[in-house]
């Protein structure tokens, strides 16, 4: 392995100004401020909930300050992941080495808490680029040239990241995974017995109806960084676009389709944020009705009604259990959302789940796509309608 990551630091989203995600992670999902840095037309927030951090970059101009990257065409989307490195000068040139793109490399940054070096290198994952960050040196709350912002304690639904999910093109996992095996120590995560790290674990919708194939990554021993999924579709006879082919062609490519939250209780969070005025999609009635539904839920430990009230989907056996809740794009062009699980034991990503999950944003966009068609456009019905008709 090139340059092995350690653990993931924060994760980076662009958004125009005005678009008010980050008090859309305050207000609906309980992160707090933790640093800002306003610069070049650009303001950039960091917020945190237990060590999840995303930082906000809000502006207009052509680079903005941190990185120096451009904004992906103006469309907001997760940008950036950046991981903790030993050595960000000798990561990079390893990568350099490997024929890796390095758009901005080692710099060292300074202020009254210390120093830190960060480079940053062009991933194969469309628009999203990797930052090595090295900041031993450092004692601020988040980087330097950024001011601590002091906040009262938070919710703190959510304790760190479980995992990353990217959203790729048609027979491209294998290629994206030997990427990640060579370059940052990744390595596969099998998520059936036996399974070929080349061909993943295929998850069908149902006949004809394509599904999709996943390929979990972990990451290097030892290490602290979230499992990296990458998702892509399976053909299918049917016509129109599922949500990975939408997500390919809103955000213009691959790229970071959902982060999944690591909550202790599934109940509390969710209740919390949809109390807050989050949006959460509804499984659809046919899941709690499954044959053993019910007896596997009680297995686990609760009630189904209360689960099904709350939209919180549950897969396992055998005392391991896992528990989800998926929210609606945060943005208008579908190009980002958040997944709220807690494990029981379980390990993996739940087979039954992943196609309720399938089910209902399927539903959800034919839904979105009924309204549309209605004599006058509702553009908050329809998000994303004035894009897709121009």
């Amino acid at each position: 392995m090139a340059a092995p990551v350690r653990r993931l630091c924060h994760i980076a989203f662009h958004v125009p100004v005005g678009l008010p995600f980050a008090q859309d992670l305050q207000r609906f999902f309980g992160f707090q401020p933790l640093a800002v840095r306003e610069a070049d037309g650009w303001r950039q927030l960091a917020l945190r909930s237990g060590d999840a951090v995303f930082l906000v970059n809000e502006g207009a101009g052509l680079g903005e300050p941190l990185y120096g990257l451009d904004p992906h065409h103006g469309i907001p989307s997760a940008t950036n992941l950046c991981f903790d490195v030993a050595d960000a000068d000798a990561a990079a040139r390893a990568l350099a080495a490997l024929g890796c793109s390095v758009p901005v490399p080692p710099v060292s940054v300074r202020d009254e808490q210390g120093a830190a070096i960060y480079a940053v290198v062009t991933s194969p994952a469309g628009n999203l680029s990797l930052t090595l960050l090295e900041r031993t040196g450092f004692s601020g709350p988040f980087l330097p040239g950024f001011s601590p912002v002091p906040s009262a304690p938070g919710p703190c639904w959510f304790s760190h990241v479980d995992h990353l999910t990217l959203a790729c093109n048609p027979s491209s996992s294998p290629k994206l995974m030997h990427w990640f095996h060579d370059c940052l120590g990744f390595h596969h995560l099998p998520l059936s017995p036996g399974e070929d790290p080349e061909l993943g674990l295929e998850v069908a919708a149902g006949s004809g109806l394509g599904g999709l194939r996943l390929t979990a990554l972990q990451g290097p021993v030892g290490s602290a960084v979230p499992t990296l999924v990458l998702a892509e579709s399976l053909p299918r006879a049917t016509s129109g676009q599922d949500q990975v082919e939408q997500f390919l062609a809103r955000n213009r490519g691959p790229g970071l389709q959902h982060v999944g939250l690591y909550t202790p209780s599934i109940k509390e969070a969710t209740e919390g944020v949809a109390g807050a005025g989050g949006q959460l999609l509804t499984p659809p009635e046919a899941y709690y009705q499954q044959p053993g539904k019910v007896e596997q839920i009680l297995a686990a430990g609760h009630e189904p009604n209360l689960l099904a009230q709350q939209g919180v989907l549950l897969d396992g056996d055998r005392g391991k259990f896992l528990l989800q809740v998926f929210t609606k794009s945060l943005f208008a062009e579908d190009t980002f959302f958040l997944e709220l699980i807690q494990r029981q034991g379980a390990t993996g990503f739940g087979q039954g789940n992943i196609r309720a999950l399938w089910q209902s944003v399927q539903e959800q966009a034919a839904r979105v796509q009924e309204t549309c068609k209605g004599p006058k456009l509702d553009t908050a019905a329809c998000p994303g309608a004035l894009e897709s008709s121009a």
